[in-house]
């Protein structure tokens, strides 16, 4: 008898942040195969005798390759579990949730998507910065870090620049310098705001705001590392006025600007 593979979004960070459906299925599963990001938090929910298996991944440092996860999942389930893959965000947000369900799909294995609250959002919605705002952003677009360095995706640029209001970046530290020269360059004011939010929706989340031209200097000074979300755009404006959650800004946008 074949099991089931959920795949289950576990939100930004915050435990509490993960959906009910998502906890039901964490509470129910035999198997759970979790990301280095899942808040550990998460797994004291799961059932006496569930096994755990960390899938964690570290930049430039696979703890388990992809096609290593790929076939534990379904050789989980034809064993006849119910198996969770537990991952930060959202499955289908650059999680690779949709390689997993092929996967799946290729050995007839049932499986079942239960999105998650992805960073994209959340992590702005903490430091006080809504991705849309009727008079200063209507798009976003979510982009991840490695496109920096995407020869293919050279062309791309030019319409971020110029044809969405809030652009999203995940896993962009290290391409930082490469983004902000890539959108000034296709047509973005080197005034445009931006932020970077470390450790989003938890205890100890930093925000860190600049412009284009500066944010380089704004991150080493503050020392901001992974994981933290990018997210650039007038509506960074908006962190001053709008942070609820931490008191901490630092302000590098000229006044003459606001």
């Amino acid at each position: 008898m074949v099991g089931k593979v959920y795949l289950v979004g576990a939100g930004p960070g915050d435990p509490d942040l993960i959906t009910v459906k998502g906890l039901r299925c964490l509470q129910q599963a035999d198997v759970i195969l979790y990301d280095r990001l899942v808040n550990p938090e998460l797994l004291e929910n799961a059932k006496e005798g569930a096994q755990l298996v960390y899938c964690g991944k570290l930049p430039h440092y696979h703890t388990m390759k992809q096609e290593t996860i790929n076939h534990f999942l379904v050789k989980y389930a034809k064993k006849g579990y119910q198996v969770v893959r537990l991952k930060g965000g959202d499955p289908f947000v650059f999680g690779r949730g949709g390689e997993e369900a092929e996967e799946c799909g290729r050995h007839n294995v049932p499986f079942e998507i239960v999105p998650g609250i992805t960073a994209g959002i959340a992590a702005a919605a903490y430091a006080g910065i809504p991705v849309t705002h009727r008079s200063l952003s209507k798009s976003f677009a979510f982009i991840t870090g490695h496109q920096a360095g995407d020869v293919e995706a050279e062309h791309q640029w030019s319409h971020l620049a110029n044809g969405v209001d809030t652009i999203c970046v995940y896993m962009g530290v290290s391409h930082l310098s490469t983004i902000t020269k890539h959108l000034i360059l296709n047509g973005k004011s080197p005034q445009t705001p931006i932020a970077l939010i470390h450790w989003g929706t938890l205890s100890d989340q930093r925000t860190v705001i600049g412009t284009l031209e500066n944010i380089d200097d704004v991150v080493k000074k503050e020392q901001i590392t992974n994981p933290s979300m990018i997210v650039i755009g007038e509506v960074v404006r908006l962190h001053e006025r709008l942070n609820w959650f931490q008191e901490e800004i630092v302000p590098n946008i000229p006044v003459a600007n606001r």
